[in-house]
């Protein structure tokens, strides 16, 4: 029996596999607002069979966004944007959804990836990026301005109006944001975090917001939501963010409640050394897996189903998520079930494109 095909519990929130989409940037939004494309991008994904589906990362307020074309959850037009994209999604697919609440700190007001050059200026609908300290990302980046306590306050407070407007929209899954180099990425790193207040310089101060944001969020919503955390387990960097770091705010994230961690890594710095092969991040998931105890999701060039169901089944992780391989194969899910014999949810519609030689691959479930 395939063990990547078998249901998996995250809190109170039950997930039929263990394959994730994960979250995608897709910057395509209009001044925050999800528009056509997203329902069109978000439907097709819905039918993948897989486990969960997370939104792209959504910024909880304008200046929080990467790129101009950033999704936000930050007031009543980008939440009934995004309300018709929900909706239409969950009218024909019973696919558990999830949504990541960002913050893209100093590495914000940049181009979409397809117009690369330097930071959007305000004169052309760019805006002046925020960190924890006054430290640019690499040349391209705008210099940020250093957070005031009161305007960190006001983030902490932006992301859980964000998770409350999340809940509202029916999302079972609330995924915080803290890796790649963003806001709370950079708070955590000694790299970019020379703060002398109580979120700088100690572990302890640096773990501070991501705990904070994590509390807020999981105060505003119902016991029925999970509520997880993305982290870049190691900067790839010299005396930076490490796995040894991360472990330490796993273990605080678990007496707070976190249902699960999504290990990526890297993104903080241009000076990182990343040793990219098949399952280079897997390593990082099954440490903080076996010392934490709390459900890991797995994540970075994982691209087989027999090596997808290799990392479940030796428990290396307890969940795969797949962001660029969908893209490029949104059945990916089939293609696994029927590789490992498994069974897989798909729209009865599609029920007659099932392959002659392949038996029992589909169900409505």
């Amino acid at each position: 029996m395939s063990q990547l095909f078998t249901p998996i519990k995250l809190g109170p929130v039950i997930l039929p596999n263990r394959i994730i989409i994960a979250p995608m940037c897709q910057y395509s939004a209009v001044d925050g607002k999800a528009t056509e494309w997203h329902t069109i991008h978000l439907g097709q994904l819905a039918f993948s069979g897989s486990g969960l589906l997370i939104v792209e990362a959504t910024a909880v307020e304008p200046e929080g966004r990467i790129s101009p074309g950033d999704l936000g959850l930050w007031n009543d037009e980008t939440e009934q944007a995004l309300a018709t994209t929900v909706q239409a999604v969950k009218k024909y697919s019973a696919m558990p959804l999830g949504i990541q609440l960002a913050h893209a700190g100093r590495k914000a007001s940049m181009p979409a990836p397809w117009q690369p050059g330097p930071a959007v200026t305000p004169e052309n609908g760019g805006w002046q990026p925020v960190a924890p300290s006054a430290i640019p990302f690499d040349k391209q980046s705008a210099q940020p301005k250093a957070l005031t306590q009161e305007r960190i306050a006001s983030i902490i407070a932006s992301f859980a109006h964000s998770a409350k407007r999340a809940d509202k929209l029916g999302f079972d899954v609330i995924e915080i944001h803290a890796a790649h180099g963003y806001l709370l990425h950079e708070f955590l790193s000694p790299i970019s975090n020379h703060r002398e207040d109580e979120y700088g310089g100690s572990l302890e101060n640096r773990m501070r917001l991501t705990l904070e944001v994590f509390s807020a969020i999981r105060k505003v919503l119902p016991a029925n939501k999970a509520v997880g955390v993305r982290i870049s387990a190691s900067d790839w960097v010299e005396n930076g963010w490490d796995l040894q770091q991360s472990l330490t705010l796993c273990h605080q994230l678990k007496a707070l409640g976190c249902d699960y961690i999504h290990v990526s890594s890297g993104g903080l710095s241009a000076q990182q050394h990343i040793p990219l092969s098949p399952n280079y991040q897997v390593p990082f998931a099954r440490q903080i897996k076996a010392e934490v105890g709390m459900p890991t999701i797995a994540v970075g060039l994982i691209t087989e189903p027999e090596q997808a169901e290799a990392i479940i089944a030796t428990g290396e992780a307890d969940m795969v998520a797949l962001a660029r391989g969908i893209l490029y194969n949104p059945h990916w899910p089939w293609h696994a079930a029927a590789a490992l014999g498994a069974q897989v949810s798909v729209p009865k519609q599609y029920w007659r494109s099932q392959p002659h030689r392949v038996k029992g691959l589909f169900t409505d479930d």
